[in-house]
């Protein structure tokens, strides 16, 4: 991975709610994310995994101003975003970009892949029309792409869900950004092309220092391309440490069963005994007293049904929010 030289984003007690009305009269708020604090450090991936409706998207777009927060600060390079004027706010557009999940809606069916790479150069007028072309070829043959000249001229349903990917990622790295948000970027195309797309996000990073948000339910995938992991549940982050040491020691009971729920490919070991979460995740809108864990935990006890338990440093770069620590 590139060199952690300095910290590039830090998000403080951030909170998203949005409000609906189910009825004519009545009013509802879902606590998306909930007082969220963590930091990335330039050149890092940090991997944000937990369940769906756990509100790590809503995060991830939240870090780029897409999605509005209700409360706390987001700093950036050291400025704090929600004081940016027009000027401050397009430069910070340059360096966070984003890579959707669905690489089929992702892109523009009407444009060939050409455009959609050099729209990005039109919208901040980075260069000028010849030079234009050879850096989106340059960026075409970086993502592999090759050859560009063949590639810039097809169109999004002439491609594979890989390739199409591909063309999402040069889109967000043409303008050679600080920050990409990668949102669940290889859950929807196939197996030996989730290698190869991740493959490149590293080679990326480690030539241009890039700082990563990896947003995903797949542990494995985290493991291979984070350094650190946080978890999260219900509109809040219940661990974060290491990769390494989340995976294999696994402090919170999401986090051991997140991890206990991956298959076993070992005929041997799975009928093995192992903690089970029981039920669903309680709704955004309806959020348990105490732990909001505590309704499927198996180690629950009755302070965790009255007192809700903050996210603290429990060993060395380890923090954890439960009442078993």
């Amino acid at each position: 991975m590139g060199e952690i030289v300095s910290r590039l984003l830090e998000v403080e007690d951030l909170k998203v709610y949005f409000t609906f009305r189910p009825g004519l009269l009545t009013r509802r708020e879902v606590r998306a994310v909930d007082g969220v604090s963590f930091s990335l450090e330039m050149g890092e991936t940090l991997a944000l995994v937990g369940e769906s409706g756990s509100g790590k998207t809503t995060l991830g777009k939240a870090t780029l101003l897409l999605v509005k927060p209700t409360s706390g600060k987001i700093y950036f390079d050291g400025k704090n975003l929600l004081l940016l004027d027009a000027r401050g706010m397009k430069e910070f557009r340059r360096n966070a970009q984003i890579i959707f999940q669905d690489p089929y809606s992702s892109v523009n069916p009407f444009m060939d892949v050409y455009h959609i790479v050099e729209e990005p150069l039109l919208i901040h007028g980075r260069c000028k029309a010849g030079e234009r072309e050879d850096k989106v070829f340059r960026t075409l043959e970086r993502v592999r792409l090759s050859p560009p000249e063949e590639f810039a001229s097809k169109y999004p349903h002439q491609l594979s869900g890989g390739q199409r990917q591909r063309v999402a990622l040069a889109r967000a790295i043409i303008l050679k950004p600080k920050y990409i948000v990668a949102d669940e970027p290889v859950s929807m195309i196939d197996a030996s092309s989730r290698v190869e797309i991740l493959q490149l996000f590293k080679e990326l990073q480690q030539t241009s220092g890039i700082s990563f948000l990896y947003i995903t339910h797949d542990i494995a995938t985290a493991r291979y391309f984070s350094e650190r992991i946080a978890v999260m549940y219900l509109g809040r982050i219940v661990e974060l440490g290491s990769t390494e040491d989340v995976i294999r020691e696994p402090l919170h009971p999401y986090t051991r069963a997140l991890i206990e729920s991956i298959p076993e490919p070992d005929p041997k070991n799975r009928f093995t005994e192992r903690p089970t979460v029981m039920g669903e995740p309680p709704s955004s809108t309806d959020i348990p007293a105490g732990c909001r864990f505590h309704p499927r935990c198996p180690f629950v006890f009755e302070r965790c049904k009255v007192e809700d338990p903050q996210l603290r440093e429990v060993r060395r770069g380890r923090l954890v929010a439960c009442h078993l620590y």
